[in-house]
């Protein structure tokens, strides 16, 4: 029994959930690559080049446009998803990033470099840069296009 995922929402899914995943392994790479240090923990934040973020709403909303047309209202959806989604990324989570650099750098001072009996620093690369939330959105267009013309035919 064989299960033809092409033009279905199934291909629409993994599309977006693949490009997602190997923007992961991109920015692992390049992260690997500039500061030759392997952390796998790369793999399970957010923030970085290329955003996994757009990746994947791209993947998903540039597949959902090649089965179900350019001018349909679920493309339309989708990008509307998508186009939200890389604004939060570059804009919100990006400025709650730097805000929680700036009270780190408060409660190091203020506490003396003992941040752990505060509870410990907080999260600072939360969001991306706009050239990071593009790469990855050029990459979920790029690999839905792949995926769907050369993995599924």
């Amino acid at each position: 029994m064989t299960i033809n995922i092409l033009n279905t929402g199934y291909e629409a899914l993994i599309s977006g959930i693949l490009a997602a995943f190997f923007a992961q392994i991109i920015k692992f790479i390049i992260f690997t690559a500039k500061s030759k240090k392997i952390n796998f923990k790369i793999f399970t934040t957010t923030g970085g080049m290329p955003s996994s973020h757009s990746a994947g709403v791209m993947g998903l909303s540039t597949t959902v446009g090649i089965i179900e047309g350019w001018d349909s209202i679920t493309f339309a959806i989708a990008l509307g998803f998508a186009l939200i989604t890389m604004y939060d990324a570059a804009g919100v989570r990006r400025a709650a990033g730097k805000t929680a650099a700036c009270l780190n750098r408060m409660m190091d001072d203020f506490y003396k470099h003992d941040v752990q009996a505060i509870g410990g620093k907080l999260k600072e690369l939360l969001g991306h840069t706009p050239l990071e939330v593009i790469m990855g959105a050029i990459f979920g267009i790029l690999y839905a296009y792949t995926f769907h013309y050369n993995f599924l035919m």
